[in-house]
């Protein structure tokens, strides 16, 4: 499939200002970082999850840890999406019973990797609670999933793809919508 480029909708600036806010938000919502830690989902939410990390230690002076979630073997469309899966490591080197536990991600679209996420984190302990830190949402929700924390809302069609372009994995920083050519 070919793709063109249809729009940009964060541009660097943008992306760093809305990982501040959310970091803001978590440290008011939370009453502080006590029991906080944050868990990126594979691939692009686990750099956002070390940026928002690094902005709280800059705002409050305490550090929150951070994992990294791979949801693949939980995904409901696992037949799908190929015969041998890339799986990543999971890496959560705390224990995650009665914390305060922040997922991030970097596009909220039909809900169905969060429910993944879910199910990933459940089978590590017993949180406190979760919440859902995502940097876009672009609307089109199959199940009942809603984020705490919103760096931007956009509305989409189905036919766009909203691509998080971040310096860590894709050397530029960005967040676009593209769509296929017909």
């Amino acid at each position: 499939m070919r793709y063109f480029e249809k729009a940009q909708i964060m541009d660097a600036d943008g992306i760093r200002r809305a990982l501040t806010r959310i970091a803001h938000e978590i440290i008011e919502r939370n009453k502080g970082t006590n029991d906080v830690v944050l868990i990126g989902i594979h691939t692009r939410g686990v750099p956002l999850a070390k940026r928002l990390a690094q902005r709280i230690y800059d705002i409050e002076g305490h550090s929150v840890p951070v994992g990294t979630l791979d949801i693949t073997l939980y995904r409901d469309d696992l037949t799908k999406i190929g015969e041998e899966p890339i799986v990543s490591n999971t890496e959560i080197d705390f224990s995650i019973d009665g914390k305060k536990v922040i997922l991030v991600d970097d596009v909220l679209y039909t809900g169905r990797t969060v429910r993944a996420a879910l199910d990933a984190i459940v089978d590590k302990g017993r949180p406190q609670l979760i919440q859902l830190a995502i940097l876009v949402d672009r609307g089109h929700r199959e199940l009942p999933i809603r984020p705490d924390y919103v760096g931007k809302n956009i509305s989409t069609s189905r036919k766009e793809v909203v691509e998080v372009r971040l310096s860590e994995i894709d050397s530029q920083e960005r967040v676009v919508i593209v769509q296929e050519y017909d």
